[in-house]
């Protein structure tokens, strides 16, 4: 008996104690797979500093262009990439992928240094 009082006061367990049910877990690649299309699905935004660099430099997308950006955030999402570069047709923008909004816009044929990024895409 003694033994048995000893891992009651340590553990909290003997033969008495009533086991816990165990609940079902969702398995981590479904959890996953709906983040990750939860977070596709979710639309492109632009900040007010892009939108005002698209409208100066006369920057027009396409809706074909802005769906291809959005795939290419979710390509760099499934990387890991924080912000990216993404290349459009003559286009490059500056896009936070975690809220998946475009911070810049630059025609691509100026040559220009991109910092604070951590990976590119081409689409």
């Amino acid at each position: 008996m003694i033994p048995n009082m000893h891992l009651a006061k340590v553990g909290g367990i003997n033969e008495n104690t009533p086991r816990k049910q165990e609940t079902p877990q969702v398995a981590p690649a479904t959890a996953f797979r709906e983040l990750f299309e939860n977070q596709i699905t979710e639309p492109l935004q632009f900040s007010k500093h892009a939108s005002l660099r698209l409208n100066d430099r006369n920057i027009r997308l396409t809706g074909e262009q802005i769906e291809r950006v959005t795939d290419g955030v979710g390509r760099a999402s499934e990387k890991g990439i924080r912000d990216s570069l993404v290349l459009v047709d003559d286009v490059a923008l500056v896009v936070n992928v975690k809220s998946r909004t475009v911070i810049t816009a630059i025609p691509q044929m100026q040559e220009n240094v991109f910092s604070n990024i951590d990976g590119a895409v081409i689409v």
